[in-house]
């Protein structure tokens, strides 16, 4: 299938929805190892990048601007902490794409694949940190492996979710070695990194983005 700018609009529209259905449990989530305010700075950024995605000119801007607009305005939402992850995912989704206007399924993969080698190379994390990384990686991971064998984009999303779920499960028996957590040791044991639990919103958002546009 065909991926131009006009869904990857509504791609990022939809993910934002998720993520505000979700912001109060995030919030949650980070307040007993964090300072509690993960879920907000996960809504104002995806409300961010999809308002002024929303804006552009689904003939006239081309995949890569639109990514690169959207990390402009998560950034700007976002200035610290989960901002530069993501606006750097983005600017890495752009970079993979370039010079293209429509996506196929393997370029879409591309994306997705740069989106988690991006939030990795800028948190300098690898998994097993307690980080968002034990979600995005995994799931990165799954869906390049499962294109491999010749899945569709579809089956590559699911296989992403899934790794991303057991990733951010596994968080729960890590000490964290990054971020505010990483201050609390063992105490941090038995809790979910909220990083990882907004990642798999965030590709379950887009799992049934692609889900919805391939049916």
């Amino acid at each position: 299938m065909a991926i131009a700018t006009r869904e990857l609009q509504q791609m990022f529209s939809l993910t934002a929805e998720e993520v505000a259905k979700n912001r109060d449990r995030l919030c949650e989530l980070d307040g007993v190892i964090g300072d509690g305010d993960h879920g907000l700075a996960m809504d104002a950024g995806w409300q961010a990048a999809s308002k002024a995605v929303l804006q552009l000119d689904e003939v006239e801007a081309a995949p890569t601007f639109l990514f690169n607009t959207a990390a402009k305005a998560f950034l700007n939402a976002v200035g610290a902490s989960s901002g530069p992850l993501y606006a750097t995912a983005f600017m890495r989704a752009g970079t993979a794409v370039k010079d293209k206007h429509t996506l196929s399924d393997d370029d879409f993969l591309d994306a997705f694949r740069a989106m988690a080698q991006g939030i990795q190379d800028r948190g300098k994390a690898e998994t097993g940190e307690k980080t968002m990384i034990d979600a995005w990686r995994p799931a990165a991971d799954a869906a390049m492996e499962a294109r491999r064998t010749g899945a569709n984009i579809s089956a590559c999303l699911d296989a992403a979710v899934r790794a991303a779920r057991d990733g951010c499960e596994a968080t729960r028996d890590m000490v964290a070695a990054r971020g505010r957590s990483s201050r609390l040791g063992d105490r941090a044991l038995g809790h979910i990194d909220p990083g990882a639990a907004s990642a798999v919103i965030v590709i379950e958002a887009i799992s049934a983005f692609l889900t919805r546009h391939d049916g």
